[in-house]
């Protein structure tokens, strides 16, 4: 079975791929530029009996995403599942501070490449069916008002393309489901302009605490399984109550 996992050398997505593998799946990981973290990620991968392998793509460029399906099923076999992780944010900003060309960029990459993706994969998949699950955020729903409205609006966009996908290819033998991550550590706070912003909003959590990479994996690789076999059209959070 093979799975690709975009954006997958680092944090949530480093994690599923690795869980992933554990749990039988042959993992294509796409990267944009860190090769060393994702050829890591791949050795991982390896460790495990399975295949893996790791392939370059801008998942906000048309040609790469095709590149990357190609490849992915050229040397590891057909694709059975997706995982629509890659994304991006910007710097935590006011809506009327915004810089032109943020939350195209923005949307290029957490909406864009997410569907052109899932229209690669469900072309793709044949009469065995296969599983998308996308990462998306629960800033969906709280807005990220005075941080990320963009970042949030984006994720928003995924929660609806996942209903609706899964509601269109439901009878060609395909599941399409989300996971709503909450604060979870990985060094996208970082990249926003916020290292520390675990530590400064875990108050806000019911559970007191932010959350690990590998708990999310936990719900995706299991929503990939069959062990999820009636699940579709679900957005699930994955959030310590946030």
């Amino acid at each position: 079975m093979t799975l690709i996992v975009t954006g997958g050398s680092r944090g949530i997505g480093a994690s599923i791929a690795r869980l992933a593998a554990a749990d039988g799946w042959d993992v294509c990981v796409s990267y944009l530029s860190n090769e060393v973290a994702a050829r890591e990620v791949v050795q991982d991968c390896r460790k495990h009996g399975t295949r893996a392998l790791a392939v370059r793509a801008d998942v906000s460029v048309e040609s790469d995403v095709v590149g990357l399906f190609d490849q992915a099923e050229n040397e590891l076999g057909p694709l059975r599942g997706l995982v629509n992780n890659a994304g991006i944010v910007g710097q935590k900003s006011l809506v009327r501070d915004y810089q032109n060309g943020r939350t195209e960029r923005i949307f290029a990459t957490n909406v864009f490449g997410a569907f052109t993706c899932a229209r690669e994969a469900v072309r793709r998949f044949g009469s065995l069916g296969g599983v998308i699950v996308n990462l998306s955020s629960r800033a969906a729903e709280l807005g990220a008002a005075g941080e990320y409205v963009d970042y949030a609006a984006s994720k928003a966009a995924v929660d609806t393309m996942t209903v609706g996908l899964a509601k269109e290819v439901a009878r060609d033998g395909i599941r399409v489901n989300a996971v709503r991550p909450g604060l979870i550590r990985t060094d996208m706070h970082a990249s926003g302009g916020q290292p520390d912003r675990i530590e400064r909003l875990a108050e806000t959590i019911p559970l007191g605490r932010g959350g690990d990479p590998d708990e999310i994996a936990e719900s995706v690789v299991w929503l990939l399984s069959d062990k999820a076999s009636y699940v579709t059209g679900a957005v699930i959070d994955v959030s310590g109550g946030r």
